[in-house]
């Protein structure tokens, strides 16, 4: 037995080498000659696009090489022996040998070690030239199962299979078609072999298949006829094929193009699940993109995803929960989502904790009541389902996805006083702020905001206090993320607001004023917006001003007075309006010319840019100088105007700074006078 074994050995290791040379009949390719004139050097690095994500799953895993023949299994050497009779024979043989290596099980490593051990990839893909019906079906099946493998995958892309199958899609027999499109599901989870089906056709072709009759789609397989039925494998695999070439953004759109979206919303109504599924997973991967998460709320096909949550398929759910996380930061998205009865499902799944294990669905639908608690009417019927209480059991979660999507939902629920309140008795406050301890941006990120609205309840910011949480905040500001660096100080602004003895309390902070000072040399607009608000709450306090001014931030701040987004002139023209009164301030600004440019904010559409910008010129108002530079700016039109606003700070400001530019201009004229 072992001499022969080492017999075997010895032939598929030469033909493994594309060394062996098979007779075929004519019109039946066979054997490695024609798949090594194909073979080619992979490039997948050279061939990669930016825009798709590199694979990763645990079938990817790489097979296990055994040193020890003696633990080969029969079976190894019988499918070896097969995949021989396939290059050596003529085609019945070959058929013969298809047959009889369709009864083993070909999604166990060893077997399909065993097929790619001798050569038989390159047999396989030769076959798909065959002019024999028999033999290339015969072939597409074995590939179907054994492309599963990763590796198997990348060598049939290596060896030219990729055009070989998206040739078969074009032709008019079904089976064909069918095995052709499970086998590119599976080889296309490889980033190469996307391109190469993108690059060949193939992606309009495989939209072609989900073309199938609704009432075929609603009616069980056993009432449908052999045609029928076969329409729905086709439905089906080309599903599943689309499904791994959705990882491509370039794929999306040339999808897109091809009217998948149509197909996809009649796909959804079927009452089979094996096609529900990947079209599902799909449109999750599609929903990305702003012309399908468009393009899903104007089919209507966000009331059949919400109909598939209550599905008992975990893998549906999550699909579906994700396909709503992506969709539902439109308002009408959302809207569609309570409507069809999204919302109840939503909370079940996240109380649910038989599901506890499974993170990805859980952050789906943790997410997707993020997404959907952006919508006031959806707060009210999360309350009704006691949504908060739900979400702050999460918050001891070990995945931070979960984490991350559980205290976002929480922070859009806070910002009405009800749920500050249920946070609050529920004990969220004190888990929210151990979580700032945390790393993952998006989740402190997510923090910031909650406890941004926390301090708005008195009672709420007595416990943040306790929990020394405004330091651990600031301490956000030293993060490198420039979202989470923004979150932590716009969160600031209603803690030193709200905490006693603020003032006191920000000194006591080693540093402080100085990291907050240092951020105004970001390059980012919503961090420098954040910023400046942080400063001008901070600038309400005498000592604390001294300190910011010895730090420099006068000159920071004229530094930023030529932006043009309204955010950041907002909150710039406010720390203006409150570092001007210190000491010399006034006159350094006038200065460093940042009147001029402060003018020019009340051409702005906001009305809230006009308010600090009048707040910031009523002060700079107080220097003689700075108001003849604002007369000459023709500063005074605007002024009279936004004086009759009904907003009373903007009255008051504008009213303040008329009367500054008036007693000057009375002043000069009494001089005149009595100089003459």
């Amino acid at each position: 037995m072992s001499a022969a074994r080492r017999t075997v050995t010895r032939g598929g290791s030469k033909s493994g080498r594309g060394k062996a040379r098979p007779s075929i009949s004519k019109g039946h390719p066979v054997g490695g000659t024609l798949a090594k004139d194909k073979l080619t050097t992979r490039q997948e690095s050279e061939e990669s696009e930016s825009s798709e994500p590199i694979s990763s799953s645990d079938e990817e895993e790489r097979w296990k090489e055994s040193n020890n023949t003696n633990d080969v299994p029969s079976e190894y050497w019988h499918i070896q022996k097969l995949v021989k009779y396939m290059k050596a024979g003529n085609q019945t043989a070959t058929i013969v040998a298809l047959c009889c290596l369709k009864d083993h099980d070909l999604t166990t490593q060893m077997n399909q070690r065993a097929i790619q051990d001798c050569g038989g990839l390159e047999v396989l893909v030769n076959l798909l030239e065959s002019n024999d019906l028999k033999c290339r079906l015969g072939a597409l099946t074995v590939l179907s199962e054994i492309s599963s493998n990763l590796d198997i995958r990348r060598s049939i892309v290596d060896l030219g299979g990729i055009p070989l199958l998206v040739q078969i899609l074009s032709e008019p027999g079904r089976d064909l078609k069918i095995m052709a499109a499970e086998t590119l599901g599976n080889v296309a989870k490889v980033r190469l072999a996307r391109k190469l089906v993108r690059k060949c056709g193939g992606v309009p072709r495989l939209v072609d298949l989900l073309d199938v009759n609704i009432n075929v789609l609603r009616s069980l397989r056993d009432q449908l006829g052999e045609d029928e039925r076969e329409m729905l494998d086709m439905a089906r695999a080309g599903a599943r094929a689309l499904w791994s070439l959705s990882e491509s953004r370039h794929n999306k759109e040339l999808m897109c193009k091809g009217g998948i979206v149509t197909l996809m919303g009649r796909l959804l109504k079927s009452v089979h699940i094996d096609i529900v599924v990947p079209t599902m997973g799909t449109i999750q991967q599609c929903a990305s993109q702003a012309n399908y998460q468009l393009a899903i709320t104007t089919e209507g096909m966000i009331y059949d995803i919400v109909s598939h949550l209550t599905s008992d398929n975990l893998d549906l759910k999550r699909q579906c929960s994700s396909a709503i996380f992506k969709c539902a930061s439109d308002k009408t998205a959302s809207d569609m989502v309570r409507e069809s009865g999204g919302l109840e499902p939503l909370v079940g799944i996240a109380k649910d904790k038989s599901v506890r294990d499974n993170k990805p669905l859980l952050a789906a639908a943790t997410g997707a009541l993020w997404k959907c608690a952006a919508s006031e009417a959806n707060v009210k019927k999360l309350d009704q389902l006691k949504t908060v209480q739900v979400l702050v059991q999460l918050l001891n979660d070990e995945s931070e996805d979960v984490l991350t999507n559980a205290v976002g939902a929480i922070s859009e629920c806070v910002k009405y006083q009800n749920n500050r309140e249920t946070l609050r008795t529920c004990g969220g406050i004190p888990m929210l702020v151990n979580l700032l301890n945390m790393t993952h941006a998006p989740l402190l990120e997510n923090i910031a905001k909650t406890l941004k609205e926390c301090a708005f309840d008195a009672e709420s910011m007595t416990i943040m206090e306790e929990l020394d949480a405004i330091r651990l905040i600031w301490s956000l500001l030293k993060n490198f993320n420039p979202k989470v660096q923004a979150h932590a100080a716009w969160a600031l602004c209603p803690c030193i607001e709200n905490a006693k003895d603020s003032g006191e309390l920000v000194r006591s902070f080693v540093g402080a004023l100085e990291l907050v000072v240092g951020l105004l040399s970001s390059r980012d607009n919503f961090v420098l917006s954040a910023v400046c608000a942080a400063i001008a709450t901070i600038a309400k306090d005498r000592e604390n001003l001294s300190v910011l001014s010895d730090h420099k931030v006068i000159p920071m701040l004229a530094h930023l007075v030529y932006t043009t987004d309204d955010l950041l002139r907002e909150n710039l023209a406010a720390a203006i309006a409150s570092c001007a009164p210190y000491a010399s301030n006034t006159q350094e600004l006038g200065k460093l010319r940042t009147v001029t440019p402060i003018v020019g904010y009340m051409v702005s559409n906001n009305p809230r840019v006009h308010r600090t910008t009048a707040m910031a010129l009523q002060k700079l108002s107080e220097d003689p100088q700075n108001c003849i530079t604002m007369h000459q700016s023709g500063v005074v039109p605007f002024l009279l105007e936004t004086v009759g606003s009904k907003d009373r700070e903007l009255q008051e400001a504008s009213a303040g700074c008329l009367q500054n530019i008036r007693k000057l201009a009375l002043r000069a004229e009494e001089l005149e006078f009595r100089g003459e």
